[in-house]
């Protein structure tokens, strides 16, 4: 009898203490000082701007890991706290030019990217000249041809483009004036190896453009102007060594259990990687994406101090901080497509991705605001929830990004996206881009903290009312958006 009583007597202290946290209270954990602790630490020389892949990243990957082992949760990949996976990346390690049998010379004659350039050689006999006016309205056949086109007003990135879009086998754009800066040898990181370039590009001089169209000297820009279009009996032999590199990284993940709907699930995600060094200097990133990160760091530790007095979400918890954002949301992506977790047993994807901050529209320190993007998209008990959090809070939730017609496109730009395309609701929350977005500048000092903590806490008990839901959230909506 008097184990019985001891039992029932225990039994109710728990009780008690479940029914004594909510979310306001557990919401309190989440402080500015905590997050200013956390946050000196991932925006850290130490952690040497964080760039996808390198020394510095995976420093700031072992801080995520401690964290999530200090505060007793799961690991969130089958017993590992990463979830691995390999990028792929290019290298020109050479490349020789020849016109009409003239030597040209990489880096003063002509320009490449490493993404456009032949696998192994190109040699064509003819080329295309096309002006400076060429479009993908064009009705010239250049179907498989190598076009020549000269710069004008609009960026050349749109002649690729139309290029591209019209099936040429490549284009080489005469430069106004030769760049300053070196050929970028070195492409962008991929999930897939690459294969042989389909199309090719290059930036030449006005000296090798005038060449190209037959000229016997360096034509001016008049005389440029008036060559006529067509075709023309150039011999090109454009030859490339290349390799194709493999550059490991991972996402962090971290889960606190349900002990009820234990097959279904809810995230909350960051970025972690950013920009590293550039000629020097090391890129913070304190705002992007420090500060989402931090945020979910505080947000587990939160829910982590509120399971210990009692709590117990109705479905998963899962902590992600994702790599290669940067790069083109290649860890949200890695994953979507490598779900650890079902995607249709997961509810939603809270995404946070530059909290810290104040941007140019909402001026000093007081305002009291957070951008929410795409509660309006797949499932119509976001908002509600969102509406009902926010009347503790009383911050002036701005929707302006979610007008389709906004060309900004902040919605295709963050991790949630990935979520978004293969049908889980997700809320985008952010604080709007500044003066050192992707600069050096944006350092721990320019952090809002006070501001940042009630964000944080507001996102905090958006999280526990989905956490706490009855039913996952409904699936109701179209997503209505065009392909990134």
């Amino acid at each position: 009898m008097r184990k019985l009583l001891v039992l029932f007597l225990s039994f109710v202290t728990i009780l008690a203490v479940a029914q004594g946290i909510d979310a306001s209270k557990a919401a309190k954990a989440i402080t500015a000082a905590g997050l200013k602790e956390h946050l000196s630490i991932i925006a850290s020389a130490e952690m040497q701007g964080r760039e996808t892949g390198t020394e510095g990243e995976r420093k700031a990957a072992a801080y995520l890991i401690s964290q999530y082992k200090k505060f007793k949760l799961k690991p969130g990949n089958n017993g590992s706290f990463t979830l691995p996976f390999t990028l792929f990346q290019d290298k020109v390690l050479s490349s020789t030019l020849k016109v009409n049998g003239e030597m040209y010379t990489l880096d003063k004659d002509y320009w490449v990217n490493a993404s456009s350039v032949p696998q192994k050689s190109l040699n064509t006999n003819a080329i295309i000249f096309v002006g400076n006016d060429f479009n993908d309205k064009s009705t010239a056949d250049v179907k498989g041809k190598l076009l020549v086109a000269t710069e004008s007003k609009e960026r050349s990135m749109y002649k690729i483009m139309a290029a591209q879009k019209l099936g040429a086998l490549g284009i080489i754009i005469i430069a106004n004036n030769n760049p300053t800066y070196p050929s970028n040898l070195t492409g962008r990181l991929s999930l897939t190896a690459s294969t042989a370039s389909n199309f090719v590009s290059m930036t030449v001089s006005k000296h090798l453009g005038s060449h190209l169209l037959g000229g016997s000297k360096d034509y001016s820009d008049q005389e440029l102007a008036d060559v006529p279009k067509g075709v023309y009996s150039t011999t090109i032999d454009w030859t490339t060594e290349r390799n194709n590199g493999e550059v490991p990284s991972a996402d962090i993940m971290a889960v606190l259990p349900s002990k009820e709907k234990t097959d279904e699930y809810m995230f909350i995600t960051s970025h972690y990687d950013h920009e590293g060094i550039k000629n020097g200097e090391i890129y913070y990133g304190a705002d992007d994406d420090g500060s989402g990160t931090t945020s979910v760091v505080a947000i587990a530790d939160a829910f982590a101090q509120a399971s210990k007095k009692g709590f117990s979400p109705k479905r998963n918890i899962v902590f992600m901080n994702v790599s290669g954002e940067e790069k083109g949301l290649l860890g949200s992506k890695y994953y979507s497509e490598h779900p650890v977790y079902p995607l249709e047993k997961t509810s939603v994807d809270l995404n946070i991705d530059m909290v810290g901050r104040i941007d140019p529209t909402y001026k000093g320190d007081s305002m009291n605001y957070v951008y929410v993007i795409g509660e309006d998209k797949l499932s119509s008990d976001l908002q509600p929830i969102t509406d009902k959090v926010n009347q503790r809070y009383n911050m002036e939730l701005d929707r302006r990004f979610n007008d389709p017609k906004d060309q900004n496109r902040f919605y295709y730009r963050s991790d949630h996206y990935n979520f978004a395309a293969k049908g889980v609701p997700v809320i985008f929350y952010f604080n709007g881009t500044h003066k050192d977005y992707h600069k050096p500048t944006d350092t721990v000092e320019k952090i809002n903290f006070d501001l940042m903590e009630k964000r944080v806490r507001m996102i905090f008990e958006t999280a526990w009312e989905m956490a706490m839901k009855e039913d996952m959230l409904k699936r109701d909506l179209p997503l209505n958006m065009p392909s990134r």
